[in-house]
């Protein structure tokens, strides 16, 4: 299987294609099993890479908290036991903050990024609709832990409420199966905990208001928001796309019709075929004239 040593653990990833790299990278309580009807429709000739992050899928679990930081180093040491180079990131949920925070922090490696339903910027309790709202009171307080912690209740929740179609028992079990037991599900709470909502956690909304930055001025990288509607459940809403385009710089904005948070459980091949779309139009299906295709 494809997996590599990074720092103390390993990672695993799926790997299809071959071409300049485009890394796809998922978020809670998912893993690279997100991207299963996605990346063999991308059409573009790229090579698609898609690990799972550490503590997560069939990547290995050290003794760690689970922060945002935790993920960002091992998600470096990831990039760099790969060889990758002159990257374009897809990223969803927590993957599309790691794809912004990664970017940040590797400008001269990252040729462009399509994201959708992620962290864009801290939000106020008071943004949140009264769905997710409750959802965050109920794991952030004195409950959460066993809410999260003694079942598996955040992923059957979150790939039967957070889609338009309910997946079947036999498409939700890869999801469920690498958290057999109550420690292996604290990647899943720390997560659930960590979205930055107010300023707190504090670690967080300084991470993502640094990527914000960048977003904002990185006017030679060429970006792509994908909307959804129909559920209450968006992270992406149509004032959050209006912030989106009012702040980030080279950004192209592309509706992709009715899906929920979990958009390639409802929406894979729209999803694929408008990044395919979106990455011809911007040249970067081609090696870049600096660096070439990087490989692993």
């Amino acid at each position: 299987m494809p997996t590599v040593a990074v720092l103390d653990s390993t990672m695993y990833h799926e790997d299809l294609g071959s071409g300049p790299p485009f890394v796809f990278l998922h978020g809670n309580p998912a893993s690279s099993y997100l991207w299963r009807n996605v990346l063999p429709a991308v059409d573009a000739d790229v090579r698609r890479l898609a690990p799972d992050l550490i503590g997560m899928g069939r990547s290995g679990r050290p003794e760690l908290p689970y922060r945002f930081a935790d993920h960002a180093r091992y998600l470096d040491a990831w990039f760099d036991a790969m060889g990758l180079d002159e990257v374009v990131l897809v990223g969803h949920d927590w993957g599309g903050a790691l794809a912004f925070d990664w970017s940040a922090r590797h400008p001269g490696r990252v040729r462009g990024i399509a994201f959708f339903e992620t962290i864009v910027k801290p939000f106020s309790w008071a943004e949140l609709g009264p769905g997710p709202r409750a959802r965050s009171e109920l794991i952030r307080g004195p409950e959460g832990e066993a809410v999260v912690l003694d079942g598996l209740t955040i992923v059957e929740m979150a790939y039967t409420g957070g889609v338009l179609n309910p997946l079947s028992e036999r498409d939700l079990a890869p999801y469920k199966e690498p958290y057999p037991t109550r420690e292996s599900r604290r990647p899943l709470l720390e997560w659930a905990r960590s979205i930055p909502l107010d300023g707190e956690p504090a670690d967080v909304a300084e991470r993502v208001a640094a990527y914000g930055r960048w977003l904002a001025d990185s006017t030679a990288t060429p970006k792509l928001l994908l909307t959804f509607d129909s559920s209450p459940v968006l992270m992406i809403t149509p004032e959050v796309a209006r912030w989106c385009a009012e702040n980030i710089a080279a950004l192209e904005v592309v509706h992709g019709g009715a899906a929920g948070h979990h958009a390639p459980e409802d929406q894979p091949k729209v999803i694929a075929r408008e990044v395919s779309a979106w990455a011809r139009r911007q040249g970067l299906t081609t090696p870049s004239a600096r660096s070439g295709s990087a490989s692993a």
